[in-house]
């Protein structure tokens, strides 16, 4: 196959969604490969950024990569170093319409800074990863501090559509390709390309030299707003936003070495 295309500049920042472009969707672990690809990368001085809807990335994860800065919740909680750039939360009047749905039987979670809260249907027994970081029921749900909502049912899209048409100030991602039964929805302001913002300015790097990885449905205004675009995988509508493609995440470390070549011989 031919190499895909590698940015027209020098970049000093890549920023990268996490599930489906760095590891594999649900995974935990980085690939060797693209571990050090990276560290090679910031060897030569570019910065390296997590842009991902998880509230945190996997150990696995933060392990195998030094990020330079990291923005979860969908850009919701933005962090360079120690310094907490933005942490959004949801208005009461905000989280009020968010749960008011009609998903007969939603597994339904809510997250904050102290850990999550969830409604499972009757006779649902929890997932594992729910266990593990000891969940409790969204009965106990503060009503501030909550930072991200999550819905999993087959009709998804109808609730996202209504809080798309009431609540356009929300930030509203999946109930579509590829994640036709998961709906996620964070505070206003709580998106990718405004993580990217503020990740750049903490890093002092100009978005004119910004590269940027994504997969999915919210990362199609990261991938917009950055210089340079690589969308991971095939979902047709990121197309338009992309300068280049890879086929699925197994290839970015390929990907990154390359770059890695190139600035080798500024």
């Amino acid at each position: 196959m031919s190499w895909p295309a590698l940015p027209p500049f020098a970049p000093r920042l890549l920023a990268f969604d996490l599930d489906g472009t760095l590891i594999q969707d649900g995974g935990t672990s980085v690939p060797d490969a693209t571990a050090t690809a990276l560290r090679r990368l910031q060897g030569l001085g570019v910065r390296v950024a997590l842009v991902t809807g998880r509230d945190s990335p996997p150990r696995g994860v933060n392990e195998a990569i030094s990020f330079d800065a990291q923005a979860t919740n969908n850009g919701g909680r933005v962090q360079v170093g120690e310094e907490v750039h933005r942490d959004a939360q949801f208005t009461a009047a905000d989280l009020r319409a968010v749960l008011a749905h009609e998903l007969a039987d939603a597994r339904t979670v809510l997250f904050d800074a102290q850990g999550i809260y969830v409604d499972l249907p009757a006779g649902r027994e929890p997932e594992a990863w729910m266990v593990a970081r000891s969940f409790r029921p969204i009965s106990e749900a503060p009503q501030e501090g909550i930072v991200k909502v999550g819905f999993y049912h087959p009709d998804v899209a109808g609730h996202a559509e209504r809080l798309r048409q009431s609540h356009p100030h929300l930030v509203v991602t999946g109930g579509q390709e590829p994640y036709t039964q998961f709906l996620t929805v964070t505070p206003q302001g709580a998106n990718k390309a405004a993580a990217l913002t503020l990740l750049a300015e903490g890093l002092d790097v100009p978005l004119e030299q910004t590269v940027a990885f994504g997969d999915s449905d919210n990362d199609e205004v990261m991938l917009e707003l950055a210089a340079f675009a690589v969308q991971v995988g095939t979902l047709p509508l990121l197309e338009p936003h992309a300068d280049t493609q890879l086929p699925d995440y197994t290839h970015v470390g390929a990907y990154l070495n390359a770059l890695a070549d190139q600035l080798d011989q500024r």
